[in-house]
């Protein structure tokens, strides 16, 4: 299994949280790491100071890439996330983070940028490791509607256990999957604003229009 780079104190913070395997923690300052758990994270007091070494530098980790199976991700409770070739590792990160706070069944993504990049987990302050996040060729073939997020949609609600389909940021949702879909939802928006960011986009959807039709 390849491994995982933790870049910062909340990236870490949440994978002890959610049962990561942390393999090697380095901090220019273990006791003020230790110090940082005692305010924002006091139910990991003591982890910290058993798992850092002295080094240069800002905390940083590495922890054991865990390997979700796909099938057992979509059994899962709740809507699934999945973006079409994102482009902004920072979005795609924060994309996680809002599905993790929403109790999300799994975050997909499909295209070039590793969703497990560093850039992408700082993004997610590590809560990569709160629900399964997949790497896939496209939105699987399963008995959970898809529905695609689209601006020119419907605005109605959409099923808890559905494939939610985002675009990428500059682009939008690709012709192909828009023919799969089984419904267009869009977000209700101001006349005169176009778009929102990817993750804005996903909190949106999560927050607002998941309930049961």
């Amino acid at each position: 299994m390849d491994d995982v780079v933790l870049d910062g104190f909340h990236a870490l913070k949440h994978a002890l949280r959610f049962g990561a395997e942390i393999l090697t923690v380095t901090a220019g300052d273990p006791e003020h790491l230790e110090a940082l758990a005692a305010t924002l994270a006091p139910d990991l007091r003591g982890r910290f100071r058993e798992l850092a070494r002295a080094g240069a530098g800002d905390v940083r980790a590495t922890a054991r890439h865990p390997r979700y199976d796909l099938e057992a991700a979509l059994r899962r409770p709740g809507p699934v996330v999945y973006l079409e070739a994102p482009r902004h590792l920072g979005n795609l990160g924060a994309a996680i983070r809002v599905a993790a706070a929403a109790d999300a069944a799994a975050v997909l993504t499909s295209g070039p940028n590793d969703p497990w990049h560093p850039h992408a987990i700082r993004g997610s302050a590590g809560l990569h490791f709160a629900l399964p996040v997949i790497k896939v060729d496209a939105p699987p073939r399963t008995a959970r509607p898809l529905i695609a997020i689209d601006p020119d949609g419907e605005e109605r609600g959409v099923p808890r256990d559905a494939v939610l389909a985002f675009g990428s940021e500059r682009h939008g949702l690709t012709p192909e999957l828009l023919a799969r879909a089984d419904a267009r939802i869009r977000i209700p928006m101001r006349a005169g604003v176009s778009s929102l960011n990817l993750a804005t986009s996903v909190a949106a959807t999560l927050y607002g229009l998941t309930a049961s039709p």
